[in-house]
């Protein structure tokens, strides 16, 4: 299954900044027909717009508001590729006070509006012929790191759902593709600390265009991730990729 990017017509959340404006910027100039840009202050992809014209079709969206989705598949009902990119970072370990409510504000975040985007998706993407969804996780998705264990398990939780979809819409057609991601320089990494010396978020545009004409389900756009990979690939084949003849 694979997605040809000459004919795409894509949704990408969190399309404003960071890796979702990197892979807007990329699929366009791979040549996507159009992309919705599912933000919440719809002038912040102004500059888009002026770049590209009426192939940029600002939409709202915003991860604490499920109507906005049920809303957002309502309008971007042409599209064969969803990229949920959009999420919420909090640092907190598993002993702290807050750890409860920041779990929960991070499931919210990353792994409910990941379920109700596929949920609201799935239909508009099978009527397109199937399509694809890429997700965008963590390398926090296979390894739990302290300060950010919340954060973790969220993205973890993520990953696990991320799968879970690829089975379910296999008879479907629809390719699902996982991005697992190390620290990018995005405004969200140095708000953590963690973007000194990160590569840009071009590196995770390329990896997922990459993906959509190979077909892959798990991408490593990084140096970090692609020496975990390395690591996680015996699992992966025997296990993750067994009922799907990858390798």
């Amino acid at each position: 299954m694979s997605v040809a990017i000459e004919k795409a017509i894509a949704l990408v959340t969190g399309a404003n900044r960071g890796v979702g404006r990197a892979i807007t910027e990329a699929l366009l100039e791979a040549g996507a027909i159009k992309i919705y840009t599912a933000v919440r202050d719809l002038s912040s992809v102004d500059e888009l717009i002026e770049r590209y014209g009426d192939r940029i079709v600002p939409i709202e969206f915003d991860l604490t508001r499920p109507d906005t989705t049920v809303a957002a598949a309502v309008v971007a009902k042409d599209v064969n590729l969803v990229v949920s990119n959009a999420g919420v970072l909090n640092i907190s370990d598993p002993l702290a006070e807050n750890a409860v409510e920041s779990l929960q504000f991070q499931m919210e975040g990353n792994v409910y509006s990941l379920i109700r985007i596929a949920q609201a998706f799935g239909p508009v993407l099978k009527a397109n012929g199937g399509g694809a969804l890429a997700q965008m996780n963590s390398l926090a998705s296979l390894k739990n790191f302290l300060p950010f264990t919340t954060y973790s398990a969220s993205k973890a939780a993520a990953y696990s759902v991320t799968q879970g979809l690829r089975d379910a819409w296999a008879e479907q057609g629809t390719q699902v593709i996982s991005i697992l991601a190390g620290p990018l320089k995005t405004d969200m990494s140095d708000s953590a600390g963690m973007g000194e010396g990160a590569p840009s978020p071009d590196v995770a545009a390329e990896a997922l265009v990459d993906a959509l004409k190979s077909g892959d389900f798990l991408v490593y756009p990084d140096a970090m991730a692609e020496g975990a990979g390395q690591a996680y690939s015996a699992f992966a084949d025997n296990v993750i990729n067994a009922d799907q003849g990858e390798g």
